[in-house]
């Protein structure tokens, strides 16, 4: 199926900015699945995803504010989960469909879980991509620590290879995908040289977090939707403990571990596909 690029105007902190997504809208009456990437990736990750998916589903996947084709905020310190929630309930309500399915990857999954966990959500089967509801401290410094360091790329090789390092946790990708995920990973600074696609400032609302774990497990014992875990087996973001207990509360979400994969898997590999489209056919 075709993908259309798409703008959605959302009002944030300080006036509406365009949110970009990307909309394959698969067979008439589709079901809807929503796809969220990580921190500093966009919308683009789940071409493969979506492209396989879209036979049977309306596959929608935004950049979120700062990320990719979308605007940027003008304070750092307003890129929040409650902004994040209010971008998903904007692009709910311009799908006009009651309900929804969706796919999370790292913070993708994070908004996926706090939306699922709101009275009246729409969300009725819910795939978080290496994520839970426990965030390690450790973890998170060594994210904010990337993030934070904005690196300036002389060409697109140069950058291509700092992705493979940065994501080498993704899973062995095809020289196809290091190459899709680099198209789509750059933004042309002012002095003509590249950087990475998303605003330096996503780093400052991560920095104000406390240096200790963050605890989400409140919002996701109050999900009740059919759960799908994937997890790398190597992810130091997503720990096996958390995930094993994952399975217990809540909505005692099935669990997928992948071997020899950290964080976070890329969806693009036929297996990891093969088993999206499993959980959200169920539905």
């Amino acid at each position: 199926m075709a993908m259309r690029a798409r703008l959605l105007p959302v009002l944030g902190p300080q006036g509406f900015i365009d949110v970009a997504y990307w909309d394959w809208q698969g067979p008439p009456g589709a079901p809807v699945v929503v796809c969220a990437h990580g921190l500093t990736r966009n919308g683009r990750d789940f071409d493969i995803l979506a492209a396989a998916l879209s036979k049977q589903f309306r596959i929608v996947c935004p950049d979120i504010p700062g990320r990719g084709r979308s605007e940027w905020l003008p304070d750092g310190k307003d890129y929040s989960f409650p902004f994040y929630l209010q971008v998903a309930a904007a692009l709910v309500a311009r799908l006009d469909v009651p309900e929804i399915m969706w796919v999370g990857t790292s913070m993708g999954g994070i908004i996926g879980m706090l939306f699922a966990a709101l009275p009246k959500n729409p969300v009725r089967r819910l795939v978080l991509n290496d994520i839970g509801p426990l965030l390690p401290q450790a973890a998170l410094a060594h994210i904010v620590e990337a993030v934070g360091a904005d690196p300036v790329f002389a060409n697109r090789q140069e950058l291509e290879t700092h992705l493979r390092a940065v994501h080498a946790g993704a899973g062995p990708l095809t020289e196809a995908q290091w190459r899709h995920l680099a198209a789509h990973s750059a933004r042309v600074r002012g002095d003509g040289r590249l950087a990475l696609a998303y605003d330096p400032k996503i780093a400052e609302a991560m920095r104000a977090l406390p240096a200790e774990d963050v605890d989400l497990w409140s919002f996701y014992d109050a999900i009740q939707c059919p759960t799908l875990v994937m997890r790398g087996s190597e992810s130091d973001l997503l720990r096996r403990t958390d995930a094993e207990a994952m399975m217990r509360r809540g909505p005692r979400a099935r669990l997928i571990e992948l071997q020899g994969i950290g964080h976070a898997p890329a969806l693009m590999a036929d297996d990891q596909i093969d088993a999206v489209r499993a959980f959200l056919a169920e539905g």
